[in-house]
């Protein structure tokens, strides 16, 4: 047994957290805030059962172009931000050639098999089934031009991972989940992914049941994290926490969290909003709109819009505008739908160039550890990358 500190309680860390626990270790979990609080709540929370490829960068160049004049709602960049993520965003787009990514999903799709079961034991033992849905995640296409090719590019996925995918055609889908009421060409339904009603409630759920295993949860600074002469030190509220071990799973802070230790890792930070609005009667699952970039989801606090992803700096102030395009479209919809309270979330989806999260030890410094670069899959991959890390690290 090694005593073991995971600085982060997110997702991925609190899965982290329980995967090591769970091989008879002594673990103290660390964050600033509480479990779920910060990148983890503010997702659309689906487990993506149905995401065995990763996020390639586009490489047309008309796609691009849209991109870089903003006529995209799936991406928007602040270009006088540019330096602060250009080399990290070259990177990524000479890693996603179609070569590479075929390669890269091959290992994807291997975690991604297994984050229904990973999930399905802690949503049982957590006693957190009444925040799961089990009626899958929906793409809806607006028009066929779009629906054709993605219907083509889904069969040859649910072909080649065994994945349930039905096509519903527009009045077939409005008469399956009568909340959409919009003049629609078509949606995709891919009903292995699950969904989460809280995710901040589900993550801390997770920790609660950490915490019943007899593990501890302490805010503190990871910033304070040091080396010692057998191991690492972190600074807590309840004073200075040792152990032989230290995890890294701090999401988009990870990048410039290791540089402190002479780690170089490029990453993408790809900005993401949410906000809230009601209807009188919500969808059955979130719902991909595919022609106008954003999410829209079932939750306990109302319908959760989530947008596609902004280039900019991490501490840059808001600017939701892909939220205001989201608001517009999602009456085309449902057309019954108002504002919510108006508040707006945002945080960022750590991305990696090579699209596959950094897990296993720092190169230079015994006991330190890594977990982190989920990309878009924090929320659906976190207890699933836990248990790698564990197994790395009983490994040594």
């Amino acid at each position: 047994m090694s005593e073991i500190i995971v600085l982060g309680a997110g997702m991925v860390g609190v899965g982290t957290a329980l995967a090591l626990q769970a091989r008879g270790h002594a673990v103290t979990l660390i964050d600033r805030r509480a479990p779920g609080q910060e990148t983890s709540f503010g997702n659309a929370g689906v487990i993506q059962a149905e995401a065995m490829e990763p996020y390639a960068m586009p490489r047309a160049p008309l796609t691009l172009l849209h991109y870089a004049l903003g006529r995209s709602n799936d991406v928007k960049i602040r270009w006088r931000d540019l330096p602060q993520f250009a080399r990290p965003v070259l990177s990524y787009f000479m890693a996603s050639t179609p070569r590479y990514h075929a390669e890269v999903s091959k290992v994807y799709a291997r975690m991604i098999a297994q984050v229904r079961q990973d999930h399905g034991a802690l949503i049982d033992a957590a006693g957190a089934d009444h925040l799961i849905q089990r009626t899958g995640l929906g793409e809806i296409y607006r028009t066929d031009r779009a629906l054709t090719p993605a219907i083509q590019d889904a069969q040859r996925k649910a072909e080649t991972y065994g994945l349930n995918l039905r096509v519903l055609h527009g009045s077939r889908l409005r008469a399956e989940d009568t909340a959409i009421q919009g003049d629609i060409a078509g949606a995709l339904i891919w009903d292995d992914s699950w969904s989460c009603t809280d995710p901040g409630a589900l993550v801390q759920s997770y920790a609660d049941l950490f915490q019943q295993r007899g593990g501890a949860v302490q805010q503190g600074d990871a910033n304070s994290l040091h080396q010692t002469g057998n191991g690492w030190q972190v600074q807590t509220d309840s004073g200075l926490m040792s152990a032989e071990h230290a995890v890294v799973a701090l999401g988009p802070w990870s990048g410039v969290f290791v540089k402190r230790f002479g780690y170089k890792v490029p990453m993408v930070l790809k900005r993401g909003y949410h906000t809230h609005m009601t209807a009188p009667s919500a969808p059955i699952r979130p719902y991909l709109d595919a022609e106008h970039g954003y999410v829209l989801a079932p939750m306990r606090a109302g319908l959760r819009l989530t947008s596609g992803a902004e280039l900019t700096g991490q501490n840059r102030p808001q600017r939701p505008d892909q939220l205001s395009h989201a608001r517009h479209a999602v009456r085309g919809l449902i057309p019954d739908v108002t504002d919510g309270d108006g508040a707006i979330w945002h945080g960022h989806r750590p991305c990696l160039p090579e699209m596959l999260p950094r897990i296993g030890k720092a190169n230079n410094h015994p006991g330190l550890w890594f977990n982190f670069g989920h990309g878009h899959q924090g929320f659906t991959l976190g207890p699933t990358t836990g248990h790698i890390l564990a197994d790395l690290l009983d490994k040594g």
